[in-house]
């Protein structure tokens, strides 16, 4: 098992640092502001194949707003989002990543389940990151080396977060995931229940929060969870792929797991896929 958190943080300019934590909580604020402004208000999304195509006014207006503002203040670092962009290159030094409303459909229906999500993004992975939590009015803040804060408060997962009897995970764009239903069957044997709560970003949020024990993402987009891992590595979690291996942002699915949760809870999941396959 690797420790992310543990692992020496490659040196990033303290200046950039400082002025990017500073720029994405103003956008977060923002974002928050507009949300709860608009949550479950007669919003109209595109029609889609599913509610997790759907794509709201106000994804476009956060998407633009957030845009904006980081062109003109990081004018050499570009900005990739969920809505407009498809992939993201790996070419560039840094990139910014954002998720304007994780969780559109709880949004729309006006549930109290979605999130903001911005990351500044290196090779090595996350280097701030902000997610917006509208609902419960918070901000969480978190950048390499620096620690993760919610509104301002530290955070730090200690051992008996590792006890917590939830666990959660997100269906994939198409359904269940192989092996889901496994999965949520040998947790529920070990007296852990499983959430599917809508949003990845803040799945991956109560892990740093110490909230659940962890969360298995069998597929996902890196602007979904990148802010949210900067926040899970900085306060203290590991993060590993569907193997066990350390990478900060995995290529092959995602486990945030507190320290003392994460051979276990990895052992669900590869028991479970291995039963699908």
């Amino acid at each position: 098992m690797t420790v992310l958190s543990s692992r020496p943080a490659h040196p990033v300019d303290p200046g950039l640092v400082s002025i990017a934590l500073e720029v994405a909580g103003r956008l977060a604020n923002d974002a928050s502001d507009v949300i709860m402004a608009t949550a479950g208000r007669g919003v109209r999304p595109d029609s889609g194949e599913s509610p997790f195509d759907w794509v709201t006014d106000t994804d476009r207006t956060l998407e633009r707003h957030t845009r904006r503002v980081l062109t003109a203040e990081f004018p050499s670092i570009p900005v990739f989002c969920e809505n407009t962009d498809v992939d993201v290159p790996g070419d560039s030094e840094f990139r910014w990543v954002v998720d304007p409303v994780d969780g559109t459909a709880n949004y729309t229906a006006g549930m109290p389940w979605c999130a903001y999500s911005l990351a500044l993004v290196d090779r090595w992975g996350p280097v701030v990151g902000v997610v917006a939590d509208p609902y419960r009015s918070q901000i969480y803040a978190a950048a390499r080396g620096r620690g993760m804060r919610a509104n301002g408060t530290p955070v730090r997962l200690t051992e008996r977060q590792g006890d917590s009897l939830v666990v959660c995970t997100e269906m994939t764009r198409t359904g269940p995931w192989p092996g889901m239903g496994e999965f949520i069957s040998t947790a529920a044997i070990a007296g852990t229940g499983v959430r599917v709560l809508g949003s990845k970003c803040l799945a991956v949020a109560q892990v740093a929060l110490g909230h659940v024990a962890a969360a298995v993402l069998h597929g996902y987009h890196e602007w979904d969870v990148a802010g949210a891992v900067s926040l899970a590595v900085e306060s203290g979690a590991v993060v590993l792929d569907r193997r066990g291996e350390g990478a900060q942002l995995p290529v092959d699915g995602l486990l945030v797991a507190a320290p003392e949760a994460a051979d276990e809870v990895l052992g669900w999941w590869q028991s479970a896929l291995q039963a699908d396959s």
